[in-house]
């Protein structure tokens, strides 16, 4: 027996299979259909480890979780996200998150139950979406933004509104700042919006780096920089929602065996 966890979000969808750990995982672009993608990584995970649909229960979550019919469950991306991070660092009660369209920080207890938790999902400064934007106006792609943004000196990018930072951005350009100062520009502006939705919860023990944006080490220092506190992540920390949904998943099922 196996629990499926799905996380469809903006951008990514992620797909774990568990059975009391990590059998296997994958993420795929969301694109236009969560429902698509969500069946799509369903099967992939089920040919992958040889599973049947019938051996299984399934667990959606993420903003596309309404949209996966073969769903047994649908949970929040928020009680998700707690299990996951749990499971990733037994230590962890405080968990930042940065995906496409939202940020989000989550105390949690010792259990990975929450205890507490933020959302800024009202704008899309400082999320993967304004991310994605910026570093497309400096003509590079978000897997070379650390290369190009260490040990450089951050240019002042002060908008909250992504539009109007994105008229910074040009606006720097066009004075032949360096792409790579704005670049650090652009990672201490999303450090510093973390920063302040993080600062309206008590931060307790560990700290967790979750999401797409925490595969990036630069990301990660300077939001430990400005929190003046060691944050951890884990090769695993984009697919924390889909962790947890496996995991609620397979409690649920363990405690009717």
């Amino acid at each position: 027996m196996y629990s499926i966890g799905i996380d469809t979000g903006s951008v990514a969808t992620k797909g774990v299979i568990f059975n009391g750990r990590i059998i296997d995982h994958i993420t795929i672009p969301t694109g236009w259909s969560p429902k698509e993608s969500s069946k799509k990584v369903l099967d992939i995970l089920l040919k992958n480890t040889n599973a049947k649909k019938e051996d299984i229960v399934v667990v959606a979550t993420g903003y596309g979780r309404i949209a996966i019919p073969f769903a047994d469950k649908t949970i929040t991306e928020i009680t998700c996200h707690g299990k996951g991070a749990n499971y990733l660092n037994e230590n962890v009660r405080t968990i930042i998150d940065i995906g496409g369209q939202d940020s989000k920080v989550i105390n949690i207890d010792n259990l990975g139950n929450v205890t507490d938790f933020l959302m800024n999902d009202k704008c899309a400064a400082g999320t993967g979406r304004f991310l994605e934007v910026m570093v497309n106006l400096l003509g590079t792609d978000i897997s070379e933004l650390d290369n190009l943004s260490r040990n450089q000196k951050p240019e002042t990018i002060s908008s909250m509104c992504t539009v109007f930072a994105e008229s910074e951005v040009i606006s720097l350009l066009a004075k032949d700042a360096s792409k790579e100062s704005i670049a650090s520009g652009i990672i201490h502006s999303i450090a510093k919006r973390t920063t302040a939705l993080v600062g309206k919860l008590n931060i307790t023990d560990d700290v967790l780096f979750t999401g797409g944006l925490a595969k990036s080490e630069v990301i990660k220092d300077t939001l430990s920089e400005k929190l003046e506190k060691d944050i951890y992540t884990s090769p695993h920390a984009q697919l924390a929602g889909a962790l947890g949904a496996a995991i609620i998943g397979w409690n649920k099922f363990d405690k009717l065996r």
